[in-house]
């Protein structure tokens, strides 16, 4: 009997979170696009966990960096992935202080709580991995490990416990003495 009611619960656990993504794909999360400058403070303030890169459309460093913040916006529904051209932006670039492209900037409640400017801080190669900038979500609080998994969804338990176990990137990672306030314009 006990089994039947902790199976109701689970299946009602389950409808609620599908109904809960289901809403967050509604408002763009899951997806990785481009917004106007218009556009910017309004999705950023009402919406909890916002990465947004500040691009240029010429710049091939740029590409790279919307390559991987278009796989992590499909495994991270909790934070809405977005992308401004920087130069068609200049209020924001310059209230944010974007003096380097690529810059990502995460904010919490329409906060900025971090960013990761050019490749310096992602091992300064065009090859880092998406994990390298995935450990920087984690880190600003912006995604979470306990989702990592939960949006995985496909796969058998032993593979989705091997990948919790064994990812390249791992809850609590540290983030160890790098800075954005360095700057290439620095004496």
């Amino acid at each position: 009997m006990a089994a039947a009611a902790h199976q109701g619960d689970r299946i009602a656990a389950m409808k609620q979170e599908a109904e809960r993504r289901a809403a967050l794909q509604r408002q763009g999360h899951g997806s990785y696009s481009e917004v106007s400058e218009g556009e910017f403070l309004e999705l950023v303030t009402k919406t909890e966990n916002v990465v947004c890169h500040f691009y240029h459309r010429d710049f091939e460093r740029c590409k790279i960096v919307d390559k991987h913040m278009d796989m992590l916006a499909k495994k991270y529904l909790e934070a809405r992935f977005i992308k401004l051209s920087a130069p068609d932006a200049p209020f924001f670039t310059v209230k944010l202080g974007i003096k380097v492209l690529p810059a990502v900037v995460m904010f919490k409640h329409g906060i900025s709580v971090d960013r990761i400017v050019g490749f310096e801080q992602l091992g300064g190669q065009d090859n880092f991995s998406t994990a390298a900038v995935e450990a920087r979500l984690k880190q600003a609080d912006i995604v979470t490990c306990s989702k990592q998994v939960a949006a995985a969804g496909s796969g058998s338990d032993d593979e989705r416990q091997q990948q919790s176990q064994h990812g390249s990137v791992r809850c609590g990672i540290a983030h160890k003495g790098l800075d954005d306030d360095s700057s290439d314009f620095d004496d």
